[in-house]
């Protein structure tokens, strides 16, 4: 809602206080289509160029993933939290047997199956599970895991802003390709040099029009939603950290309800539940999973 919000200030600010100045939209309405054909199509194509099929699509769903914004909500991290206190405590309190089950089958899991929204996330499902299973076969060495799990982190976190790249790559390079669109119409302004001044003050001004087309696309468009879409790759980064630092200070030996506060401080500030919260939480988590504290 607020990128179409903001697009709508953008366009309504720009043209209209060209029109308010007295500017003659015929000859920016006359040479828009033409111009955005060439640096339309010459930054479509230097996309496809420059980048594999997969990075591709997967800018393509950036985009609607910019208008759709980040994935989780305040209440995510305070079940993520809850469902991290749950496996975490089954493991310490069965050990490898009780939560075999869990990390084999999610989707059956008593402890998943709870958050459906979590487990949508098959990422970062698969990164929880993956680490109980090494603590399982006495894979517990907290260094060794963090570098373990810091290193998956970043080649995820990577992968991800891939498409983000891309979309920057293309909002740099929108300029100079108006540049280049603006210059073909200099130069078949040349060609008429023989016209009378109104002709040729008419395509100088349609030649014109690509130096501002490539500008305003790039700062007002591409460039926006790639930013837009960093910030959403960032903030859906987010729990990664958050379950790394629950599974690394249970694998010190920390007392399970110390590392869900740890892991809870690692959660952005504007949506992190409150230490009241997160006891009323994680107390009706005790009930629903039928285990004591730890």
């Amino acid at each position: 809602m607020l990128n179409s919000v903001g697009l709508i200030i953008i366009f309504i600010c720009v043209f209209g206080s060209y029109i308010i100045a007295g500017g003659n939209m015929s000859v920016i309405a006359k040479a828009l289509p033409i111009e955005m054909m060439a640096i339309g199509g010459a930054a479509t194509g230097a996309f496809l160029v420059g980048n594999s099929m997969d990075t591709v699509k997967k800018a393509l769903k950036g985009v609607k993933r910019a208008f759709r914004g980040p994935r989780w909500e305040e209440g995510d991290y305070r079940d993520l939290l809850t469902m991290l206190f749950g496996l975490l405590n089954t493991f310490k309190k069965g050990g490898p047997t009780a939560i075999d089950p869990h990390l084999d089958n999610p989707e059956d899991s008593s402890i998943f199956s709870r958050y459906p929204r979590i487990l949508a996330d098959h990422h970062l499902v698969e990164f929880v599970c993956d680490y109980l299973r090494m603590m399982t076969v006495n894979f517990e060495d907290p260094h060794q895991m963090t570098e373990a799990m810091e290193s998956d982190i970043e080649r995820h976190h990577h992968e991800e802003l891939e498409p983000q790249h891309a979309l920057q790559v293309m909002a740099d390079g929108l300029p100079a390709l108006g540049i280049v669109a603006a210059v073909l119409g200099v130069i078949k302004t040349m060609g008429s040099i023989d016209q009378p001044v109104e002709i040729l003050g008419g395509m100088i001004g349609g030649a014109l029009v690509g130096t501002f087309l490539g500008v305003l696309l790039s700062y007002c468009v591409v460039g926006p939603f790639a930013s837009k879409l960093r910030e959403i790759v960032e903030a859906d980064a987010k729990p990664f950290s958050i379950a790394k630092t629950a599974i690394i200070a249970h694998a010190q030996g920390l007392p399970t309800q110390v590392a869900i506060e740890l892991a809870r401080r690692m959660t952005p500030s504007d949506h992190a539940p409150s230490f009241t919260q997160l006891e009323e939480a994680l107390e009706q988590a005790r009930e629903d999973f039928a285990v004591s504290p730890a």
